[in-house]
Protein backbone atom coordinates (compact mmCIF):
# COMPACT_ATOMS: atom_id res chain seq x y z
CA UNK A 1 0.00 0.00 0.00
CA UNK A 2 1.12 3.88 -0.39
CA UNK A 3 3.63 5.36 2.06
CA UNK A 4 2.43 8.76 3.36
CA UNK A 5 4.94 11.13 5.71
CA UNK A 6 3.04 13.54 7.36
CA UNK A 7 5.05 17.19 8.31
CA UNK A 8 2.69 19.16 10.76
CA UNK A 9 4.00 20.90 14.21
CA UNK A 10 0.54 20.34 15.94
CA UNK A 11 0.77 16.87 17.34
CA UNK A 12 -2.95 16.34 17.62
CA UNK A 13 -2.91 16.38 13.86
CA UNK A 14 -0.32 14.04 13.23
CA UNK A 15 -1.71 12.02 15.36
CA UNK A 16 -5.23 12.26 13.73
CA UNK A 17 -4.35 12.37 10.18
CA UNK A 18 -2.27 9.03 11.27
CA UNK A 19 -5.15 7.02 12.72
CA UNK A 20 -7.44 7.67 9.92
CA UNK A 21 -4.76 7.19 6.90
CA UNK A 22 -3.68 3.41 8.89
CA UNK A 23 -7.36 2.83 8.75
CA UNK A 24 -7.81 3.00 5.28
CA UNK A 25 -4.28 1.05 5.01
CA UNK A 26 -1.65 3.54 4.04
CA UNK A 27 1.34 3.37 5.86
CA UNK A 28 2.21 6.39 7.76
CA UNK A 29 5.13 8.32 8.75
CA UNK A 30 5.17 11.11 10.75
CA UNK A 31 7.14 14.18 11.33
CA UNK A 32 6.88 17.48 13.81
CA UNK A 33 9.31 19.76 11.96
CA UNK A 34 10.34 20.75 8.36
CA UNK A 35 13.58 19.51 8.97
CA UNK A 36 12.83 16.37 10.74
CA UNK A 37 10.78 15.24 7.57
CA UNK A 38 13.14 16.46 5.19
CA UNK A 39 15.49 13.13 6.96
CA UNK A 40 13.01 10.66 6.42
CA UNK A 41 12.27 11.86 3.25
CA UNK A 42 15.41 11.40 1.93
CA UNK A 43 15.90 8.21 3.92
CA UNK A 44 12.74 6.34 2.77
CA UNK A 45 10.59 6.02 -0.47
CA UNK A 46 7.11 7.71 -0.09
CA UNK A 47 4.20 7.87 -2.15
CA UNK A 48 2.90 10.88 -0.70
CA UNK A 49 3.70 13.68 1.30
CA UNK A 50 0.99 15.93 3.81
CA UNK A 51 2.95 18.96 4.78
CA UNK A 52 1.88 22.05 6.97
CA UNK A 53 3.03 25.46 5.50
CA UNK A 54 3.49 27.47 8.92
CA UNK A 55 5.95 25.89 10.85
CA UNK A 56 8.75 27.22 12.99
CA UNK A 57 11.96 27.39 11.70
CA UNK A 58 11.58 26.19 8.15
CA UNK A 59 7.97 26.49 6.45
CA UNK A 60 6.40 23.89 4.30
CA UNK A 61 6.99 26.04 1.22
CA UNK A 62 10.91 25.82 1.80
CA UNK A 63 10.34 22.56 2.74
CA UNK A 64 8.50 21.68 -0.74
CA UNK A 65 11.18 23.05 -2.20
CA UNK A 66 13.77 20.90 -0.56
CA UNK A 67 11.91 17.85 -1.67
CA UNK A 68 11.66 18.24 -5.03
CA UNK A 69 15.46 19.35 -5.11
CA UNK A 70 15.96 15.43 -3.86
CA UNK A 71 15.37 12.03 -5.52
CA UNK A 72 11.73 10.61 -5.93
CA UNK A 73 8.16 11.10 -6.92
CA UNK A 74 6.09 11.86 -4.18
CA UNK A 75 3.17 13.94 -4.94
CA UNK A 76 3.37 17.08 -2.12
CA UNK A 77 -0.26 18.08 -0.72
CA UNK A 78 -0.07 21.48 1.54
CA UNK A 79 -2.33 21.94 3.78
CA UNK A 80 -2.39 25.21 6.23
CA UNK A 81 -4.99 26.13 8.74
CA UNK A 82 -4.04 29.96 7.53
CA UNK A 83 -4.75 29.60 4.30
CA UNK A 84 -5.37 32.56 1.77
CA UNK A 85 -4.66 32.20 -2.51
CA UNK A 86 -1.09 33.89 -2.24
CA UNK A 87 -0.71 30.94 -0.50
CA UNK A 88 -2.26 28.41 -2.49
CA UNK A 89 -0.88 29.48 -5.63
CA UNK A 90 2.61 29.94 -5.01
CA UNK A 91 2.46 26.34 -3.26
CA UNK A 92 1.04 24.98 -6.90
CA UNK A 93 3.86 27.14 -8.79
CA UNK A 94 6.61 25.40 -6.66
CA UNK A 95 5.10 21.94 -7.63
CA UNK A 96 2.65 20.69 -4.94
CA UNK A 97 -0.36 18.33 -6.37
CA UNK A 98 -3.03 20.28 -4.49
CA UNK A 99 -3.65 22.76 -1.66
CA UNK A 100 -6.23 21.97 1.33
CA UNK A 101 -7.30 24.42 3.84
CA UNK A 102 -7.68 23.57 8.14
CA UNK A 103 -10.01 21.97 9.43
CA UNK A 104 -9.63 19.61 7.33
CA UNK A 105 -12.52 17.95 5.11
CA UNK A 106 -11.39 14.24 5.62
CA UNK A 107 -13.61 13.00 2.09
CA UNK A 108 -11.54 15.95 0.34
CA UNK A 109 -8.25 14.55 2.01
CA UNK A 110 -8.85 11.07 1.13
CA UNK A 111 -10.32 11.85 -2.66
CA UNK A 112 -7.42 14.48 -3.04
CA UNK A 113 -4.67 11.65 -1.89
CA UNK A 114 -6.35 8.87 -4.25
CA UNK A 115 -6.13 11.33 -7.22
CA UNK A 116 -2.30 11.99 -6.02
CA UNK A 117 -1.09 8.24 -6.45
CA UNK A 118 -3.40 8.10 -9.57
CA UNK A 119 -0.80 10.88 -11.11
CA UNK A 120 2.04 8.69 -9.56
CA UNK A 121 1.48 5.73 -10.45
CA UNK A 122 0.54 7.02 -14.43
CA UNK A 123 4.17 8.90 -14.38
CA UNK A 124 5.85 5.77 -12.87
CA UNK A 125 3.94 3.74 -15.72
CA UNK A 126 5.48 6.67 -18.14
CA UNK A 127 9.12 5.94 -17.12
CA UNK A 128 9.04 2.48 -17.30
CA UNK A 129 7.31 2.19 -20.95
CA UNK A 130 9.83 5.41 -22.03
CA UNK A 131 12.66 3.11 -20.69
CA UNK A 132 11.40 -0.26 -22.49
CA UNK A 133 10.78 1.94 -25.46
CA UNK A 134 14.42 3.25 -25.52
CA UNK A 135 16.07 0.16 -25.02
CA UNK A 136 13.82 -1.12 -28.04
CA UNK A 137 15.01 1.34 -29.83
CA UNK A 138 19.05 0.90 -29.31
CA UNK A 139 21.12 -0.31 -31.37
CA UNK A 140 23.40 -2.91 -29.64
CA UNK A 141 26.52 -3.82 -31.32
CA UNK A 142 30.13 -2.91 -31.11
CA UNK A 143 31.21 -4.28 -34.63
CA UNK A 144 32.77 -1.93 -37.51
CA UNK A 145 29.61 -2.66 -39.61
CA UNK A 146 27.18 -1.28 -36.82
CA UNK A 147 29.64 1.60 -35.25
CA UNK A 148 29.20 2.82 -39.15
CA UNK A 149 25.37 2.69 -39.14
CA UNK A 150 25.07 4.00 -35.91
CA UNK A 151 27.87 7.27 -37.09
CA UNK A 152 26.22 8.00 -39.73
CA UNK A 153 22.94 7.92 -37.88
CA UNK A 154 24.28 10.70 -35.37
CA UNK A 155 25.73 13.26 -38.53
CA UNK A 156 22.49 12.84 -40.58
CA UNK A 157 19.76 13.11 -37.48
CA UNK A 158 20.06 16.86 -36.66
CA UNK A 159 19.33 17.62 -40.83
CA UNK A 160 16.39 17.11 -42.69
CA UNK A 161 17.43 15.03 -45.42
CA UNK A 162 15.79 12.63 -46.77
CA UNK A 163 17.27 8.76 -45.98
CA UNK A 164 16.61 5.48 -47.69
CA UNK A 165 17.24 3.09 -45.52
CA UNK A 166 18.17 -0.54 -47.04
CA UNK A 167 19.14 -4.27 -45.43
CA UNK A 168 17.50 -7.58 -45.63
CA UNK A 169 14.59 -8.68 -43.52
CA UNK A 170 15.18 -8.57 -40.11
CA UNK A 171 18.05 -6.27 -40.01
CA UNK A 172 16.97 -3.37 -38.18
CA UNK A 173 15.48 -0.98 -40.77
CA UNK A 174 13.16 0.53 -38.82
CA UNK A 175 15.42 0.85 -35.25
CA UNK A 176 17.31 3.46 -37.79
CA UNK A 177 14.45 4.99 -39.09
CA UNK A 178 13.48 5.59 -35.04
CA UNK A 179 16.82 6.83 -34.20
CA UNK A 180 16.98 9.40 -36.86
CA UNK A 181 13.82 11.01 -35.82
CA UNK A 182 14.53 10.61 -31.86
CA UNK A 183 18.11 12.09 -32.21
CA UNK A 184 16.52 15.37 -35.11
CA UNK A 185 14.73 18.33 -34.31
CA UNK A 186 11.52 17.08 -34.72
CA UNK A 187 11.83 14.70 -32.15
CA UNK A 188 8.82 15.58 -30.21
CA UNK A 189 6.65 15.10 -33.14
CA UNK A 190 5.01 12.33 -34.48
CA UNK A 191 6.58 9.53 -36.09
CA UNK A 192 4.44 7.59 -38.59
CA UNK A 193 5.18 4.44 -39.99
CA UNK A 194 3.64 3.04 -42.69
CA UNK A 195 4.17 -0.09 -44.29
CA UNK A 196 3.78 -0.17 -47.92
CA UNK A 197 3.65 -4.03 -48.65
CA UNK A 198 0.82 -4.58 -45.93
CA UNK A 199 -1.56 -2.54 -47.82
CA UNK A 200 -3.50 -3.19 -50.38
CA UNK A 201 -2.14 -1.23 -54.33
CA UNK A 202 -5.85 0.41 -54.44
CA UNK A 203 -6.05 1.71 -50.73
CA UNK A 204 -2.22 2.73 -50.35
CA UNK A 205 -3.25 6.55 -51.73
CA UNK A 206 -6.29 6.64 -48.87
CA UNK A 207 -3.38 5.77 -46.46
CA UNK A 208 -1.07 8.15 -47.48
CA UNK A 209 -2.75 11.15 -48.56
CA UNK A 210 -6.50 10.98 -46.73
CA UNK A 211 -9.44 11.11 -48.37
CA UNK A 212 -12.92 12.91 -48.43
CA UNK A 213 -16.31 11.32 -47.94
CA UNK A 214 -17.81 10.02 -50.85
CA UNK A 215 -14.92 9.60 -52.54
CA UNK A 216 -15.16 5.51 -53.40
CA UNK A 217 -17.85 3.45 -51.80
CA UNK A 218 -16.51 2.99 -48.48
CA UNK A 219 -15.31 6.49 -48.00
CA UNK A 220 -18.35 7.47 -45.18
CA UNK A 221 -16.14 10.45 -43.92
CA UNK A 222 -13.49 12.28 -44.28
CA UNK A 223 -10.37 10.97 -43.13
CA UNK A 224 -6.84 12.44 -42.86
CA UNK A 225 -4.01 10.66 -44.19
CA UNK A 226 -0.16 9.52 -42.89
CA UNK A 227 1.37 12.95 -44.39
CA UNK A 228 -0.95 15.03 -42.43
CA UNK A 229 -0.78 13.00 -39.22
CA UNK A 230 2.93 13.29 -39.76
CA UNK A 231 2.84 17.12 -40.23
CA UNK A 232 6.03 18.58 -38.07
CA UNK A 233 7.42 15.54 -37.49
CA UNK A 234 8.34 12.23 -39.46
CA UNK A 235 6.73 9.79 -41.79
CA UNK A 236 8.06 6.46 -42.46
CA UNK A 237 7.50 4.13 -45.64
CA UNK A 238 8.76 0.83 -44.98
CA UNK A 239 8.96 -1.85 -47.72
CA UNK A 240 8.56 1.72 -50.63
CA UNK A 241 9.89 -0.51 -53.18
CA UNK A 242 6.35 -2.38 -52.85
CA UNK A 243 4.33 0.76 -53.27
CA UNK A 244 2.53 1.05 -56.73
CA UNK A 245 3.43 3.41 -59.36
CA UNK A 246 0.55 5.69 -59.08
CA UNK A 247 1.15 5.73 -55.31
CA UNK A 248 4.90 6.62 -56.62
CA UNK A 249 4.23 9.58 -58.29
CA UNK A 250 2.37 11.26 -55.43
CA UNK A 251 4.72 10.74 -53.25
CA UNK A 252 7.18 12.33 -55.44
CA UNK A 253 4.68 15.52 -55.50
CA UNK A 254 4.53 15.43 -52.19
CA UNK A 255 8.54 15.56 -51.75
CA UNK A 256 9.12 17.89 -54.79
CA UNK A 257 6.48 20.56 -53.59
CA UNK A 258 5.66 19.93 -49.88
CA UNK A 259 1.88 19.47 -50.35
CA UNK A 260 -0.98 16.65 -51.25
CA UNK A 261 -4.24 16.21 -51.99
CA UNK A 262 -6.49 13.79 -50.41
CA UNK A 263 -8.37 11.31 -52.47
CA UNK A 264 -11.64 12.90 -54.08
CA UNK A 265 -10.08 16.65 -53.40
CA UNK A 266 -8.21 18.65 -55.43
CA UNK A 267 -7.10 21.16 -52.63
CA UNK A 268 -3.58 21.35 -51.93
CA UNK A 269 -2.72 20.87 -48.21
CA UNK A 270 0.96 21.91 -47.22
CA UNK A 271 2.64 19.72 -44.96
CA UNK A 272 5.95 19.65 -43.04
CA UNK A 273 7.46 15.83 -43.19
CA UNK A 274 10.66 14.36 -42.78
CA UNK A 275 10.47 11.42 -44.90
CA UNK A 276 12.52 8.68 -44.36
CA UNK A 277 12.20 5.14 -46.41
CA UNK A 278 13.35 1.58 -46.19
CA UNK A 279 13.41 -1.46 -48.54
CA UNK A 280 14.63 -4.64 -48.75
CA UNK A 281 14.61 -5.04 -52.48
CA UNK A 282 17.21 -3.49 -55.00
CA UNK A 283 15.78 -0.31 -56.47
CA UNK A 284 18.13 0.13 -58.87
CA UNK A 285 17.10 -3.48 -60.30
CA UNK A 286 13.08 -3.14 -59.98
CA UNK A 287 13.77 0.74 -61.75
CA UNK A 288 15.29 -1.43 -64.42
CA UNK A 289 11.69 -3.64 -64.38
CA UNK A 290 9.98 -0.72 -64.52
CA UNK A 291 8.30 -0.97 -61.18
CA UNK A 292 9.50 1.39 -59.40
CA UNK A 293 10.29 5.12 -60.36
CA UNK A 294 13.97 6.35 -60.94
CA UNK A 295 13.01 10.06 -60.10
CA UNK A 296 11.65 8.75 -56.89
CA UNK A 297 14.58 6.48 -56.26
CA UNK A 298 16.62 9.91 -56.48
CA UNK A 299 14.28 12.65 -54.45
CA UNK A 300 14.64 9.36 -51.54
CA UNK A 301 18.12 8.56 -51.50
CA UNK A 302 20.12 12.06 -50.99
CA UNK A 303 21.05 9.56 -47.92
CA UNK A 304 21.53 6.08 -48.22
CA UNK A 305 22.15 3.94 -44.81
CA UNK A 306 22.39 0.52 -45.47
CA UNK A 307 21.95 -1.73 -42.09
CA UNK A 308 24.29 -5.04 -42.11
CA UNK A 309 22.92 -8.26 -41.35
CA UNK A 310 23.32 -10.34 -38.54
CA UNK A 311 25.35 -12.46 -40.50
CA UNK A 312 28.29 -9.69 -41.42
CA UNK A 313 28.77 -8.93 -37.77
CA UNK A 314 28.69 -12.00 -35.93
CA UNK A 315 31.27 -10.45 -33.54
CA UNK A 316 27.79 -8.17 -31.79
CA UNK A 317 26.39 -11.96 -30.57
CA UNK A 318 27.65 -11.95 -27.48
CA UNK A 319 26.14 -8.40 -27.01
CA UNK A 320 22.83 -8.93 -28.56
CA UNK A 321 22.45 -12.00 -26.18
CA UNK A 322 23.17 -10.44 -23.29
CA UNK A 323 21.28 -7.21 -24.21
CA UNK A 324 17.33 -9.81 -24.62
CA UNK A 325 18.31 -11.63 -21.89
CA UNK A 326 17.72 -8.27 -20.14
CA UNK A 327 15.33 -7.15 -22.05
CA UNK A 328 12.81 -10.64 -22.37
CA UNK A 329 13.38 -11.90 -18.83
CA UNK A 330 12.21 -8.17 -17.12
CA UNK A 331 9.41 -8.99 -19.66
CA UNK A 332 8.83 -12.11 -17.97
CA UNK A 333 9.41 -10.95 -14.68
CA UNK A 334 12.08 -13.55 -14.00
CA UNK A 335 15.77 -13.48 -13.51
CA UNK A 336 18.16 -13.30 -16.31
CA UNK A 337 19.86 -16.55 -17.49
CA UNK A 338 23.34 -17.38 -17.41
CA UNK A 339 24.41 -17.39 -21.01
CA UNK A 340 27.52 -19.67 -21.00
CA UNK A 341 30.73 -19.17 -23.66
CA UNK A 342 29.96 -22.11 -25.58
CA UNK A 343 26.30 -21.16 -26.25
CA UNK A 344 27.61 -18.25 -27.64
CA UNK A 345 29.76 -19.63 -29.88
CA UNK A 346 26.93 -22.12 -30.87
CA UNK A 347 24.76 -18.93 -31.51
CA UNK A 348 27.55 -17.70 -33.98
CA UNK A 349 27.84 -20.90 -35.58
CA UNK A 350 23.78 -20.06 -37.08
CA UNK A 351 22.83 -18.84 -40.53
CA UNK A 352 20.82 -15.84 -39.70
CA UNK A 353 18.37 -15.68 -42.25
CA UNK A 354 15.82 -13.62 -40.24
CA UNK A 355 18.70 -11.58 -39.01
CA UNK A 356 18.31 -9.67 -35.51
CA UNK A 357 14.14 -10.61 -35.69
CA UNK A 358 15.36 -14.42 -35.53
CA UNK A 359 17.62 -14.27 -33.54
CA UNK A 360 15.44 -12.48 -30.72
CA UNK A 361 12.62 -15.42 -30.90
CA UNK A 362 15.77 -17.90 -30.49
CA UNK A 363 17.11 -16.14 -27.32
CA UNK A 364 13.33 -16.00 -26.27
CA UNK A 365 12.53 -19.88 -26.83
CA UNK A 366 16.42 -20.74 -25.08
CA UNK A 367 14.61 -18.43 -21.85
CA UNK A 368 11.72 -20.22 -21.91
CA UNK A 369 12.98 -23.77 -22.11
CA UNK A 370 16.08 -23.43 -20.00
CA UNK A 371 16.21 -22.60 -15.96
CA UNK A 372 18.94 -20.57 -14.66
CA UNK A 373 21.88 -21.32 -17.51
CA UNK A 374 21.80 -21.18 -21.42
CA UNK A 375 24.50 -24.06 -22.30
CA UNK A 376 25.58 -24.75 -26.14
CA UNK A 377 23.62 -27.69 -26.08
CA UNK A 378 20.66 -26.11 -24.91
CA UNK A 379 21.16 -24.22 -28.35
CA UNK A 380 22.13 -27.14 -30.61
CA UNK A 381 18.60 -28.44 -28.81
CA UNK A 382 16.38 -26.07 -29.34
CA UNK A 383 17.43 -23.12 -31.92
CA UNK A 384 16.32 -25.27 -34.50
CA UNK A 385 18.11 -23.62 -37.21
CA UNK A 386 16.26 -24.89 -40.50
CA UNK A 387 18.65 -26.30 -42.46
CA UNK A 388 20.16 -24.05 -45.01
Amino acid sequence: MAHILVIDDEKSIRNTLKEILEYEKFTVDLAEHGAGGLELYKKNSYDIVLCDIKMPEMDGLEVLEKIFQEEGDAQVIMISGHGNIDNAVEAIKKGAYDFIEKPLDLNRLLITIRNALDKSNLITETRVLKRKVGRTNEMVGESAAIKKVKEMVDRVAPTDARVLITGDNGTGKELVARSLHEKSARAEGPFVEVNCAAIPSELIESELFGHEKGAFTSAIKQRKGKFEQADGGTIFLDEIGDMSLSAQSKVLRALQENKINRVGSDKDIHVNVRVLAATNKNLKEEIEKNTFREDLYHRLSVILIHVPSLNDRLEDIPLLAEHFNQVICEEYGTQPRVIKEDAIKELQKITWTGNIREFRNVLERLIILCDKEITGKDVASYAMPISR
